[in-house]
């Protein structure tokens, strides 16, 4: 499974953005897709989890704000993330679990900054 995150980018507060992850190669039977973020000097965090079926989560800090969607179709997962903060700021990973195996793809950059 191959996973291409793409969206990120410089926002003001109160701002929006769309991340997408398309994902590719052996695709049949991923089982949940996710989005973390990892700012510097922290850990990576989990930030909004889909199932196949379009069960989601979300972490407390994000519930209300992003909104994580699922095409199943198209191989693609959005985040749609709006008024973001500053704490928002971080490197945004998408993953993919196939099998019990972990996939991720490379990271996007969100910046939120006046």
């Amino acid at each position: 499974v191959q996973l291409q995150a793409s969206g990120g980018g410089l926002v003001q507060p109160g701002g929006s953005l769309r991340l997408s992850c398309a994902a590719s190669g052996s695709i049949f039977s991923i089982n949940v897709m996710g989005w973390y973020r990892q700012a510097p000097g922290k850990q990576r965090e989990l930030v909004a989890t889909i199932t196949s079926d379009g069960s989601t989560n979300y972490a407390d800090s994000v519930r209300s704000r992003f909104t994580i969607s699922r095409d199943n179709a198209k191989n693609t997962m959005v985040l749609q993330m709006n008024s973001l903060k500053p704490e928002d700021t971080a490197v945004y990973y998408c993953n993919a679990v196939r099998r019990a195996v972990v996939y991720w793809g490379q990271g996007t950059q969100v910046t939120v900054s006046s």
